[in-house]
């Protein structure tokens, strides 16, 4: 069997809530150095993930249908809009077609700040194996996110937008529990909105749950049984202080300067008082001027005195 990887059956994840989302790996906030070095928080994100089990006619064996799109760990981004999966003995061994869609994005960021993650799922249809004409479910647009900041509390939302379809058939999904769809001859469906979970340092939603139990009797397909969940998001906060926008608070080893003390300040404050020391003790910027004025009339007053000896000797 060739299919893409599947880390831990849906069914787990939402039944043990945000824990066992944020600890279903992978959930590293950073490369290479480990999950949360220095403190960053922890985020991540999967379009679809798949735990089924597929029985066959003509064995009496089970063969396991574990896939994922888009499931990434922060930092990344993913757009992958198309899963298929090749199940040995299943539809002629040829590429089952598990999910396709118009978008299906998912997107993780963490820093020591901030972690957040979201999925979008948007004109998608998912199939099973031995219905590769009638689809599962069809949806117009399921979004999830979640969010975990330093110094606030972690917040988790998910969206199912737009008509849902399951076997073919308009449902209508209720937040009070499962929508149970049920086509003879074909199987039953069990529609869940997922919603959220939220702790004091963790966040997860997923959309849209489904339970699976179809007996197709089809392309050597007995019955599917499992769970398929639809954008799915979790997030970790940062163990780091929460960042601050408030002003730095004044140092209070720093005094004022004062324009007419005697302290040894610097800057436009210390010029001040230099000048004001300077007017106190007769110095000033005038004082070349009337030294120079002084000097000028001593040497006439004695050019005059000289004069007058040199009258009275003649």
């Amino acid at each position: 069997m060739n299919s893409n990887t599947f880390r831990m059956p849906a069914a787990v994840l939402l039944a043990t809530g945000a824990v066992a989302l944020l600890t279903a790996p992978p959930a590293h906030a950073t490369g290479g150095g480990g999950a949360g070095a220095d403190g960053e928080g922890k985020a991540g994100a999967v379009v679809l993930r798949a735990g089924l089990d597929v029985g066959l006619l003509n064995k009496t064996v089970h063969v396991p249908l574990k896939a994922t799109l888009n499931e990434v760990s922060a930092p990344a981004t993913a757009e992958k809009t198309a899963l298929t999966v090749t199940l040995d003995g299943v539809e002629g061994n040829q590429p089952v077609s598990v999910l396709r869609a118009d978008v299906a994005t998912s997107k993780a960021t963490a820093d020591k700040n901030r972690a957040e993650a979201e999925a979008n799922l948007a004109k998608a249809s998912v199939h099973v194996p031995g219905l590769p004409l009638l689809s599962l479910v069809e949806v117009e647009k399921v979004t999830s996110k979640a969010v975990c900041e330093a110094g606030k509390k972690p917040v988790a939302g998910a969206n199912v937008l737009g008509k849902v379809t399951a076997l073919g058939k308009k449902v209508t999904l209720s937040a009070g529990g499962p929508t149970k769809l049920e086509v003879p001859g074909v199987g039953v469906v069990n529609l869940e909105l997922s919603g959220t979970q939220t702790t004091s340092t963790t966040a997860a939603a997923a959309a849209l749950r489904l339970k699976v139990s179809v007996n197709p009797l089809n392309l050597n397909v007995a019955r599917v049984d499992g769970e398929i969940v639809l954008a799915e998001a979790h997030c970790e906060t940062p163990t780091g202080p929460a960042p601050s926008s408030a002003p730095p608070a004044a140092d209070p080893d720093v005094k004022p300067q004062s324009g007419t003390g005697t302290g040894t300040g610097s800057g436009i404050a210390s010029g001040v008082t230099a000048n004001a020391n300077l007017a106190e003790t007769g110095g000033g910027s005038l004082t070349p001027y009337v030294a120079g004025g002084a000097l000028f009339l001593l040497g006439i007053g004695g050019v005059a005195l000289l004069v007058t000896r040199r009258g009275r000797t003649s």
